[in-house]
């Protein structure tokens, strides 16, 4: 099929989005359209206007900023795997983008517009609550900044206005002795995640873990924070008997079902990747 008339708004500044914004009513916004434009074509998205921000000066840069990254929404997923600061500063981002797709849809594909279209299988809105992400948002009305845990309203649906955009997201990454792994189980590499889940540990010179974050995509409609593990870590030795029993503890949670994969088979996964992630972050941890 192919996509359905609409008309075409290229704006240059972020004042110039605000005001197309303003004005139009039924609109959707094109990033890097590695979902926009197969919603368009099968029908599934029917706006009357497609306003494409790829021009727009200012939404492809990466700051580091007082307490953490800030991305701009329009950077490409392959810019921030090979990113110097991403490395520095949040290289589990780096390690889960590796699982995104292929190269040639990574190099068109944005932080942003992934956050944005809210797949609950994405790896970006994952690693984005390990950091406990703010997303800056720009409209008419006035800017705002959204925490990532109350950004997800519902199946594929952020908290945005029709009159609003993602402009940026800062990251509040972590400083000092700490290590990160990120585990994902697909059906082929590039296929959307079954279950994938990162994990952050930070230790004191004996190993002790002073700080923990673990984050699971594909088991619900947003990323879910294991809490409860997280406290449980804190406190205990970075050993194998600890991260199994953490691991556990996501055997707890609620998992949606759909007509391939259950919501038991979904639960077991995510046992297995939180065990992998946290055994990886402690290793790297050591190091």
């Amino acid at each position: 099929m192919k996509a359905p008339p609409f008309a075409y708004h290229d704006p240059r500044s972020v004042d110039e989005l605000k005001g197309l914004l303003a004005s139009l009513e039924n609109v959707r916004i094109l990033a890097g359209g590695q979902s926009l434009m197969p919603m368009l074509n099968m029908r599934y998205a029917m706006p009357d206007h497609v306003i494409d921000i790829n021009r727009v000066a200012g939404l492809d840069d990466v700051r580091k900023v007082e307490g953490g990254l800030r991305i701009g929404a329009m950077t490409r997923q392959r810019t921030l795997e090979r990113d110097p600061l991403v490395a520095a500063h949040a290289p589990i981002l780096a390690e889960a983008l590796h699982w995104v797709g292929h190269v040639q849809t990574r190099s068109r594909g944005t932080f942003g517009g992934s956050l944005c279209h809210l797949d609950p299988s994405s790896e970006q809105p994952c690693t984005a609550a390990l950091y406990d992400a703010t997303l800056h948002v720009a409209g008419p009305r006035g800017d705002r900044d959204v925490s990532i845990h109350d950004w997800v309203l519902g199946y594929m649906t952020p908290a945005l206005e029709p009159d609003e955009a993602l402009v940026a997201v800062t990251l509040h990454t972590w400083d000092g002795r700490y290590g990160y792994g990120f585990e994902e189980f697909a059906r082929r590499h590039g296929d959307y995640a079954i279950v994938c889940t990162g994990a952050l540990l930070a230790t004191d010179a004996s190993g002790t873990i002073t700080r923990a974050a673990l984050s699971i995509a594909g088991v619900d409609v947003r990323p879910v924070r294991l809490s409860e593990a997280e406290a449980m870590l804190v406190g205990k030795p970075a050993d194998a008997a600890t991260l199994a029993a953490a691991a556990e503890i996501a055997r707890g949670i609620d998992c949606m079902s759909d007509a391939q994969i259950s919501g038991d088979y979904r639960r077991r996964l995510a046992v297995a990747m939180v065990k992998r992630a946290l055994t990886k972050a402690a290793e790297r941890a050591k190091g």
